[in-house]
């Protein structure tokens, strides 16, 4: 609609100015044509039939009386072509002449002289068909028509060929299942728009699917971790039931209380993931780390000894309760493994504080130094050392420290299991989840 309204006006615009162009020169031509027997009459070189040549063939010439005195062939004789005078004051008079259903004359009428009896020059040629007929406003509006036609047509086609792939998209997209992730969206050739579009949600799928299938996982390992306590739990307490005689119930209470804090700390633990995951944290907090390590050190119960250098200034921006149960874990796990010693240490490398925990245990094979940090895994050694374990510590840990924009692993050591954490230190205070 926009667009007819502009091709409208420029299509008036355009008529008014060929029919202003057109009148100019057909008055200009009679201005000329009149203007040369206007002189030759004032002086007397009129011949009695005047000479006329295509385009102004209508030429008069009449005394004050309106009688013609002279005409051109094409002109008549005795009517003239025009009953106007021209006032003494205003000699030259530009005017469209139509007299009766005879086709209007553009005319150009000079008077003589300013003398009350002069007489007039007529000369003028029939209007042109540009301006006695509507052809050159059916010709423009022809012309609009079909410059919006061509003009739908192709916007038709290009809206058409750009919104193909964006239907091609769609009807993959209504296939696409929660059951069913491994679809992706066609993305249709070049780098413009709807292929960028394409291309981000075949990569938002890709995330849905991992997390989806993580979710699954997750979800499968769960239900195999709790199903094993919960029927050894369920045994016990069966077993006391049907054969009270041979069951001593201090005995079932005390393991069947066992299991129940193995259950307690695994759903802690699942908790506490869930949260990591998808509740809004604390807002986060300038966190002094040397003071912070030292601080838990002093709270960990020592089976073995600890050393630690952790010098304050430190600072990065987090949650402390969560960076609390991120040391917990580690020194815990320290005290677990260690034979005889622990060192604690906090440093700063380049724009970082790293934290790192080392005992003087069996240590970690480099095969399982990732697989440690896996739900629920649980090495042998760390079966028997801590049977009522979720295997969720590390786990947690780690998931921690991404969500401050750090890392957690396993390092080389001489002997024994080195820990180490690292974390940027503070610009400004940011969600530690990364909002």
């Amino acid at each position: 609609m926009f667009s007819l309204i502009i091709l409208g006006l420029l299509g008036a615009t355009l008529d008014l100015t060929i029919r202003y162009r057109v009148q100019a020169e057909s008055f200009d031509l009679a201005e000329r044509v009149a203007s040369q027997w206007s002189a030759a009459a004032r002086n007397g070189f009129v011949p009695h039939r005047i000479p006329a040549y295509e385009p102004v063939e209508l030429v008069q010439i009449v005394d004050s009386h309106l009688r013609v005195v002279d005409s051109s062939r094409m002109a008549s004789a005795t009517v003239p072509l025009s009953h106007f005078r021209p006032p003494a004051d205003d000699r030259f008079q530009r005017y469209i002449e139509c007299m009766g259903h005879a086709p209007c004359i553009v005319l150009m009428a000079i008077r003589l002289t300013p003398a009350p009896d002069a007489g007039v020059v007529y000369a003028g040629l029939p209007e042109p068909a540009v301006l006695s007929t509507h052809r050159l406003e059916y010709l423009i509006a022809g012309g609009i028509g079909l410059i919006v036609v061509i003009a739908a047509w192709t916007t038709w086609v290009l809206v058409g060929r750009t919104l193909r792939p964006v239907e091609a998209i769609r009807a993959r997209i209504s296939e696409i299942t929660v059951s069913d992730l491994s679809l992706r969206v066609p993305i249709p050739p070049g780098r413009d728009e709807i292929a960028q579009l394409s291309t981000t949600a075949n990569e938002t799928l890709a995330r849905l699917e991992s997390a989806v299938e993580q979710q699954r996982s997750f979800a499968s390992t769960t239900s195999h971790e709790l199903r094993s306590p919960i029927a050894g739990l369920r045994t016990q307490l069966e077993e006391a039931l049907r054969y009270p005689d041979d069951v001593d119930p201090r005995e079932t209470i005390e393991t069947a209380l066992s299991a129940t804090d193995r259950l307690e700390a695994i759903v802690n633990d699942l908790l506490l993931l869930a949260r990591l995951r998808a509740a809004d944290p604390a807002p986060p907090e300038p966190i002094d780390l040397g003071e912070l390590v030292v601080a838990e050190v002093a709270t960990v119960a020592h089976r073995v000894p600890m050393s630690v250098s952790a010098p304050p200034g430190l600072v990065i921006c987090g949650s402390r309760m969560q960076l609390i149960r991120v040391l917990d874990n580690l020194l815990t796990n320290a005290q677990r493994h260690a034979d005889a010693s622990i060192e604690t240490t906090v440093e700063r490398v380049e724009d970082q504080a790293v934290v790192t925990v080392t005992d003087d245990g069996p240590g970690i094979a480099p095969a399982n130094r990732e697989r440690i940090f896996e739900r629920f895994v649980r090495l042998d050694d760390g079966r028997r050392r801590d049977p009522q374990g979720s295997g969720l510590g590390l786990a947690i840990s780690r998931d921690i420290a991404r969500n401050h924009h750090g890392t957690l692993q396993v390092e080389d050591s001489p002997r024994g299991a080195r820990f180490v954490l690292r974390m940027p230190l503070m610009s400004r205070c940011q969600d530690p989840s990364g909002g």
